[in-house]
């Protein structure tokens, strides 16, 4: 998530609570990036939920995510 102004943290970390409110969901959070673990269709249900609600709070914000299909977390 690239908030596009100048107060970028509040927004991202916004982001990443809400993700960790779902208890379905393994979130992973480093200097980097988030990374979020979980059942497919949920998960994207999820996430899809949580980005809409961020463009709708933040007027300007881009996401990027990349999806794995293998299990990282082991």
């Amino acid at each position: 998530m690239y908030p596009l102004n100048k107060s970028f943290k509040e927004p991202i970390l916004d982001f990443i609570e809400r993700l960790n409110a779902h208890p379905q969901l393994s979130v992973r959070t480093n200097t980097m990036s988030t990374q979020v673990f979980g059942e497919y269709d949920e998960l994207m249900d999820i996430v899809a939920r949580e980005m809409k609600a961020s463009f709708e709070k933040n007027p300007s914000v881009v996401m990027v995510m990349k999806v794995i299909n293998s299990d990282l977390e082991e």
